[in-house]
């Protein structure tokens, strides 16, 4: 994420949609759910008799609306709602517990301005306005999260306030106004609630059908599947109805023994993003699985040059650019390759080798903040390269170093000058034969939460006349700076001459953890000694299998590629941050209006 607006738009829509996952457990949900019915009950009960047994009756009538209101939970989440995605037991029950709060505190004030003046009836105008307030609250959740059919979404909505009230106020009909003016007065309140909340949604959806066509309501709902129960098909049916096609290249390089394959560096020309289990988020490990299941040797997957720009749309995508790498082969291995080569120019890093006639180009600006690299950079390369006489060039973004802002325009020329001095000067150099180990470790206590993807670490070592240079790709999205520097010192005491540390980008650790970025880098989390401990492990198991290798490289280029592009991303981002802002401007106007004349109204009846 480069772009400074965009990453801010980003940045609150993972803040609006981080409260998902802060709801209580069920259990806690349900004892707080049974303290709000027994002092719901002992209230309404104590404030007419201050006496044992209206204590008593009080917590008899809390234990029935607690029974009801579970039974109810019971019957929307288990059948109701049993198809539904996104609203089950424990999110039904929390939301009943905070309706059932409203009501409760307007119930209250009835019952206790009926106490203090004495009044021979309980009018319950306080309590309609309570009812209006938890069914708007009920209305807006069921229409903004459900997927059922509107029937059974009008009857949950309605379903436990009814049974809540009706199980308080039945015992209470000889102490309450007439029936009939109960009804009307609900009635009114119950109107006014579904009213508001439809002018509510019909201005939040005007927002979606402005920018990218569809309505928000229908957006939240898809984003609600995936952000709580990692159901991606609503989201990424939006995403191939908004999508782009654009043709994608992937770039390999192979390196075999003469007894087997040993390891195998893939670097795609796509976006692992936008998040979490989206579109092409984990396609870094879905890629290395594959791969080790096909050739059962080890598999790095670092990152390209690339942006959101190409996030894939779907897991079909997914699927397109996998069959392909699948059925690529590797033939004219080349047995020579040169002395790695590091050149800092301007800030920026060009790491180099060359196998026969393909180079392997590594990009940093550590211990400076690196971010997702502008496209045009990977074509600008590979027409380096081939002026210099090279048929491929795979070039790695190794996006290990986050600390601060990023201008990715500011990076080009640099970048650029650094790999054309870097290409001239490797020219020059000498080839020989070469030696190749490879180890991947998957540390079982670092999951995606902490940063680390299920790709675990992967070393790949190669020797040339003795001089040894470490590959590390980890399965993560960016590192904090100053942890690279701290990786490759500590690897050196292994007798490694140079090396890079790399991540994959990979975007299955963005959005299941709330904080600053929506994710965590590497090492911001996980600690580091720890971290450098498994990667020490790592690469000496690879220097325990060090042999003589030879390498074959390949490209290939799928066309017809659906990619959800980094502008739509930002529409659907900027379209959660005006909704929101929507909300509150609307809601400050709306409600109070609403609720003024509701008292008006009440007055008068």
């Amino acid at each position: 994420m480069t772009n400074k607006h965009g990453n801010t738009y980003r940045e609150r829509a993972v803040s609006h949609y981080s409260s998902l996952f802060t709801l209580p457990s069920t259990k806690k949900s349900y004892a707080l759910l049974i303290l709000q019915c027994i002092l719901t009950g002992a209230s309404t009960s104590l404030l007419p008799s201050t006496s044992l047994y209206g204590f008593l009756y009080g917590l008899v009538i809390g234990t029935i609306i607690f029974l009801v209101t579970y039974l109810c939970n019971y019957i929307s989440s288990h059948w109701l709602l049993r198809h539904d995605l996104v609203l089950d037991f424990r999110r039904i029950s929390f939301l009943s517990l905070i309706s059932n709060s409203i009501l409760s505190v307007f119930i209250f004030l009835d019952f206790l301005i009926s106490s203090i003046y004495g009044a021979s009836v309980i009018e319950l105008r306080a309590t309609s306005i309570g009812v209006f307030a938890s069914l708007a609250l009920r209305i807006l959740v069921f229409q903004s999260a459900s997927f059922v059919v509107a029937w059974r979404i009008g009857i949950a909505i309605f379903l436990q306030p009814s049974l809540f009230l009706a199980s308080l106020f039945i015992p209470q009909l000889p102490f309450l106004e007439s029936f009939e003016n109960i009804l009307v007065r609900l009635s009114i309140s119950t109107l006014a609630a579904f009213i508001c909340i439809q002018i509510l949604i019909r201005s939040l959806n005007i927002i979606g059908i402005q920018r990218v066509g569809i309505p928000t309501i229908k957006l939240f709902k898809a984003f609600f599947a995936d952000w709580t129960e990692g159901i991606v098909e609503p989201l990424e049916e939006i995403f191939e109805y908004l999508s782009e096609e654009h043709d994608i290249e992937v770039s390999m390089i192979a390196f075999r023994s003469k007894k087997e394959m040993k390891a195998l560096i893939v670097v795609p020309g796509l976006h692992p993003g936008p998040f979490k289990n989206v579109g092409s988020s984990q396609i870094p490990s879905i890629i290395q699985e594959a791969l080790e299941k096909k050739f059962g040797c080890v598999v790095s997957v670092p990152h390209g040059i690339s942006g959101h720009e190409l996030d894939l749309a779907s897991h079909s995508e997914n699927m397109k650019i996998l069959d392909r790498i699948l059925k690529a082969e590797f033939t004219d291995f080349e047995s020579y390759a040169s002395p790695f080569l590091s050149l800092v120019k301007n800030s920026a890093t060009a790491n180099c080798q060359i196998f026969g006639k393909c180079a392997l180009i590594i990009l940093t600006l550590a211990p400076n903040t690196m971010e997702d690299l502008p496209l045009e950079l990977r074509e600008l390369i590979a027409q380096e390269a081939k002026k210099r006489g090279l048929s491929s060039a795979l070039t790695v973004d190794a996006h290990n170093s986050i600390s601060g802002y990023f201008d990715p325009e500011r990076i080009k020329k640099p970048i650029l000058d650094a790999v054309s001095s870097a290409l001239d000067k490797i020219s020059e150099t000498y080839s020989s034969r070469f030696k190749v180990g490879a180890a991947k470790i998957v540390p079982s206590e670092f999951n995606i939460r902490e940063g680390m993807g299920p790709g675990g670490i992967t070393v790949m070592i190669v020797d040339v006349d003795g001089e040894k240079t470490a590959y590390i790709t980890i399965d993560g999205n960016n590192m904090v700076s100053g942890l690279r520097e701290k990786i490759l010192s500590e690897i050196k005491r292994l007798g490694i001459d140079n090396g890079e540390v790399m991540t994959t980008d990979t975007h299955a650790v963005n959005a299941v953890v709330i904080s600053d970025l929506g994710y965590h880098p590497v090492g911001e989390v996980i600690s580091h000694e720890k971290l450098i401990r498994y990667i020490k492990e790592c690469v000496r198991k690879a220097l325990d299998n060090l042999e003589f290798a030879e390498a074959s490289w390949c490209e290939e280029i799928i066309s017809g590629v659906k990619v959800i592009g980094e502008r739509q991303i930002d529409n659907l981002c900027l379209i959660v941050d005006e909704a929101s802002k929507k909300i509150k401007r609307i809601s400050i106007i709306l409600f109070p209006s609403i609720i003024l004349l509701l008292v008006l109204i009440m007055a008068i009846l």
